[in-house]
């Protein structure tokens, strides 16, 4: 039943997410986009790119869609923001802000034997792939990266239990990455959430609760401080 319940809330943040209103400024230095990693709480200010904004007193363009995948094939859906790399809009930026991945893998191979759907996001080495791609052409406009990582389940009724060794397969790939491209810089999440600490999950027990937003946000505001200032 919780499992089902799950589901549910995640296809019903793929229909409300895009509804929800974005964080808009004339010239804003700093770009969003992703999957609901992103996306949570962004109608109540204070989803992580909001945190962020509030943090550096700086407005933040959050384009993030609930739902939204990696590898999305079908026109119509990338035309709603469920294509993660057709998020990315026309513009100058200094930093663009990028979750993704994990609907690829809940939705796209049902976490198991993901070996494949892996590769085709990010190979080993780090530097081809959906992901590697997308992360060059923002380098290319001359915006730095900071890709973020899932949170990890705390081991207390969780759906997303089962994903845990593929999502750390992916993010040691997205690690080797940020590792070989200038400019690019992976956040991991997987020591975020003591063991046995619901507090930094919703009620879905996926999503990050307003705290869990805080947190993360707060490890991208820190990056961002300390490369801008040359730290």
């Amino acid at each position: 039943m919780k499992s089902f319940l799950s589901l549910i809330a995640l296809v019903v943040v793929c229909f409300i997410a895009p509804l929800q209103a974005e964080t808009k400024s004339p010239s804003p230095r700093i770009l969003a986009i992703g999957d609901s990693l992103m996306a949570w709480h962004k109608g109540r200010g204070r989803s992580i790119a909001d945190v962020v904004a509030k943090s550096l007193n700086e407005p933040v363009r959050n384009r993030s869609v609930g739902g939204a995948r990696m590898i999305y094939n079908l026109p119509v859906t990338g035309a709603l923001g469920l294509s993660i790399p057709r998020q990315l809009p026309v513009g100058a930026w200094d930093w663009v802000i990028l979750s993704g991945g994990g609907n690829d893998l809940w939705f796209g191979c049902g976490c198991s034997r993901c070996d494949r759907r892996i590769g085709k996001m990010v190979s080993a080495d780090g530097r081809k792939g959906m992901v590697p791609g997308l992360v060059k052409r923002i380098r290319n406009s001359g915006a730095k990266v900071v890709m973020i990582g899932y949170l990890r389940s705390p081991g207390v009724g969780s759906v997303i239990e089962s994903c845990k060794d593929d999502g750390d397969a992916y993010e040691a790939r997205l690690g080797t990455m940020a590792d070989a491209l200038e400019g690019v810089y992976f956040i991991s999440n997987a020591d975020l959430v003591p063991h046995g600490d619901r507090s930094f999950h919703g009620g879905d027990m996926i999503h990050p609760s307003p705290k869990g937003s805080a947190a993360i946000g707060a490890r991208v505001v820190d990056l961002i401080r300390r490369v801008d200032q040359g730290r």
